[in-house]
């Protein structure tokens, strides 16, 4: 009888941990599937790999962008980067903190980073496209506005309307400069066009020393317009006219991988059960892109 019993209790053992190894196995399959982003295998992690980073939408923090950038140059894995960019551009400091991050990548890794355009890839989106090792744009794609913009909303006359008045109290005479309550005065407006003309001149050489330029050629073309793809590659703006998976087997076969390569992308954000519950309504919702007119700044921003 007690032999029995132990057979019993041996068989539950058995069987509950078998049932409780295929659970974890379950779980840990489900995990890696929800954290592995685009059409890599839950098991790529062996290997050479592509990392391919999205720069999607205006540009106003460097965030996510540079540590996925990061991650990917520090990971040996990862034998080359495709950024896919589809952006107006944005911020003046945000593109420039990435564009220095794609340099670090291509000069100090040594790493191969590719720039893909999809849709746009104007102003600070160029800037950053410029710094990369390689520029591939569809022939319709809109490339270049080399330029910088600063603009805001003047509601002096709503106010006088309303019969409100704005008070400032500051402590120099360029303190509130660009107040949306009155007109610039013509000091004012000389000061921010020469931090405008500084940064514009920042944008020309970043162009210049990226594509192998002469800065007086960069230049002559930098009046805020932009072109296709066809164009900018007469322009030597670009170095290909191809889609994505043109710059995809390309850079494959650049760093000496044979067929179809295995793209990386960074892991997505993690979505909390109300998020399962109530749907994403962050499309909705007003962002900082979308409230963006209300700032006042200074961009490298196709408008």
């Amino acid at each position: 009888m007690a032999e029995g019993r132990s057979r019993t209790w041996l068989w539950i053992l058995i069987g509950g941990g078998a049932f409780f190894l295929f659970v974890l196995a379950v779980f840990s399959l489900v995990y890696i599937t929800l954290h592995t982003g685009g059409n890599e295998s839950a098991f790529s992690g062996f290997g050479d790999r592509i990392g391919v980073v999205d720069l999607d939408g205006v540009i106003l923090s460097p965030e996510p962008v540079v540590s996925q950038l990061k991650k990917f140059a520090d990971d040996s894995s990862i034998k080359a980067i495709i950024l896919h960019v589809n952006s107006p551009g944005g911020g003046v400091a945000a593109s420039e903190e990435i564009s220095r991050e794609v340099r670090r990548i291509r000069d100090q890794k040594k790493k191969p980073i590719v720039v893909s355009i999809e849709t746009v890839g104007a102003s600070g989106a160029y800037y950053v496209a410029s710094a990369a090792t390689k520029i591939y744009a569809d022939k319709g794609s809109i490339v270049g506005s080399i330029g910088v913009i600063a603009q805001w909303v003047n509601y002096g006359d709503l106010l006088k309307w309303a019969k409100l008045k704005d008070v400032v109290l500051k402590t120099g005479e360029f303190k509130d400069t660009g107040n949306p309550a009155r007109e610039l005065t013509p000091a004012e407006q000389a000061y921010l066009q020469s931090l405008i003309d500084n940064m514009f001149g920042q944008f020309i050489q970043a162009v210049a020393d990226g594509r192998g330029l002469k800065v007086a050629d960069v230049k002559a073309i930098a009046d805020g317009k932009v072109w296709t793809g066809q164009e900018a590659l007469s322009m030597k703006l670009i170095d290909q006219v191809g889609d994505f998976q043109t710059a995809v087997d390309e850079t494959a076969k650049s760093v000496g991988m044979s067929g179809e390569p295995t793209l990386v992308h960074p892991e997505k954000d993690r979505r909390t059960m109300l998020d399962l519950l109530t749907g994403d309504i962050s499309q909705y919702l007003p962002t900082r892109e979308k409230m963006m007119e209300q700032q006042v700044g200074f961009y490298y921003l196709w408008k």
